[in-house]
């Protein structure tokens, strides 16, 4: 038998942390822009490490209103401050994915996006928006913070705000695609704030926001057309875009990227909807997570100065906590499916075979982790021994791929494993469920997007993946039974 000394050491983890931010790992991160002389230049590494740390610190529940314990506002004014996040304290596996769950809470912001702490006080708030509330009455996109004893102030803008799912029963599902309304939420605080201020300024506002979204190497830009959008039309814009979809950064207001779905994103080669960001070790996640919420604002695109300088109110997460965060992600699993794999589902895993469906969407991941270059874009001749394409074109809208500062000029295969709980479908989330996916009519100039319809709201095709419009009635219902399996 062997000494309890050693059986404890030996469960000790101790983990070889990469250094997040180095610059040849940086320069090899991604797939250059479909014009690659506006590929973005990201800072230097010693830039980046002189960038003060993100303190992170204890966060509490957000209920809403009417399922708050009594007196639990007065109880959190009574708390202390605490740091969370103490890398020095971590010893096992476990804690290491415990602590990375922290990170994925923990706030960034501590001023109102989509949200404010009035709004999540306001039992209006909820009926106007939609806000999705989990079982035990707690609001999972935001939380309480305690930085300073007295003064509690309302987080957002973690990780958990937009990957968090709240299932129909009540269900939290962290790392699924998100269905917190987030852009509705920010119109509506934005048309409150114009009634009550002077409008032009409000204007001002969101025009200033809108620009960041700008390529001003594009002839035609079309995301220029928010400097001259009336201030009704761009609260309306923001109004438009559906839960599971958000304008995210370095993105577009009028092509918003469908949520992705973090769950199983350790199997994936390829990050982001044009298969931007490449994956091959836990450090690409780690650099994608510090780009996404910290970095992407410091790029320069071309000649083009980036959106703010280093310094200043930079902050970025620290190496550890990077680390921790992505083992939290690759930990994540699905929650439990209530498919079954029944008669319909086994007729539908047929038709799937048949089809040639896993051609592309191979199993066990349901993805063959390649990415597809769109109409519009000829892949250079070395893109093909540097990354993994398909030589195949499915007619689907170009736009997000060619017109927003992630176009790359493809799109990558995306996994079908977990599609039952997660919706709107598609790159920019048209679609609203399955059936709508496999319904020809989508291909119309006259169809009625059921998810994601557009700034104007008018009606308009959603184009490409004809795989499976031509099955009988039969046959469709059959595969989506299976598909609801994953």
């Amino acid at each position: 038998m062997q000494p309890l000394a050693v059986l404890l050491a030996a469960s000790v983890f101790q983990p070889q942390i990469p250094r997040t931010w180095t610059d040849a790992a940086v320069r090899a991160l991604e797939v250059p822009l479909a014009n690659p002389k506006y590929s973005p230049v990201h800072i230097s590494e010693q830039a980046y490490y002189e960038i003060p740390e993100r303190v992170i610190y204890k966060s509490y529940p957000v209920y809403r209103p009417g399922r708050e314990p009594a007196g639990y506002m007065e109880w959190l004014k009574q708390q202390e401050p605490q740091v969370a996040f103490d890398a020095s304290k971590l010893k096992t596996r476990e804690e290491w994915i415990r602590a990375g769950e922290l990170v994925f809470n923990a706030p960034t912001s501590f001023n109102p996006v989509f949200f404010s702490a009035a709004d999540l006080r306001d039992p209006s708030f909820y009926e106007e928006t939609g806000m999705p509330v989990a079982k035990d009455g707690t609001v999972p996109f935001a939380r309480w913070v305690i930085r300073r004893k007295g003064e509690v102030e309302m987080g957002s803008m973690g990780c958990n705000t937009c990957h968090t799912r709240v299932l129909p029963d009540g269900t939290v599902v962290p790392g699924a695609q998100g269905n917190n309304p987030g852009d509705r939420q920010g119109a509506r605080m934005l048309s409150r704030a114009a009634k009550v201020s002077d409008p032009l300024k409000v204007l001002a506002r969101i025009r200033e926001f809108a620009h960041q979204f700008e390529m001003p190497w594009l002839p035609d830009d079309p995301n220029r057309r928010a400097q001259t959008m009336s201030l009704e039309e761009l609260i309306a814009a923001g109004a438009a875009i559906p839960p599971g979809v958000t304008a995210r950064a370095n993105t577009s207001m009028f092509v918003p990227p469908q949520i992705p779905d973090l769950i199983g994103v350790q199997e994936r080669r390829y990050l982001d909807h044009t298969g931007l960001v490449r994956q091959r070790s836990i450090g690409d996640l780690m650099r994608y997570s510090s780009l996404v919420q910290d970095m992407v604002g410091l790029d320069r695109y071309g000649d083009i100065p980036p959106a703010r300088p280093a310094g200043g109110r930079a902050i970025r997460y620290s190496d550890p906590q990077l680390y921790a965060l992505a083992m939290y992600l690759y930990s994540l699993q699905p929650p439990p499916n209530p498919n079954r794999f029944d008669a319909a589902a086994a007729r539908g895993k047929k038709v799937f075979e048949r089809e040639g469906c896993a051609g592309c969407h191979t199993p066990p991941l349901y993805t063959n982790n390649t990415i597809i270059a769109v109409d519009g874009f000829e892949p250079p001749a070395d893109h093909k021994q540097r990354f993994d394409l398909l030589e195949k074109r499915l007619g689907t809208d170009p736009r997000y791929a060619l017109e927003t500062h992630k176009g790359t000029g493809y799109y990558k295969v995306p996994s079908l494993k977990g599609l039952w709980y997660r919706g709107p479908f598609e790159h920019n989330g048209s679609v609203a469920t399955l059936e709508d996916w496999f319904d020809p009519s989508r291909l119309r100039g006259d169809y009625v997007p059921t998810g994601f319809k557009g700034p104007d709201g008018k009606r308009r095709s959603v184009k490409g993946h004809q795989f499976g419009l031509d099955l009988t009635p039969q046959d469709r219902s059959a595969l989506i039974a299976f598909l609801k399996t994953l």
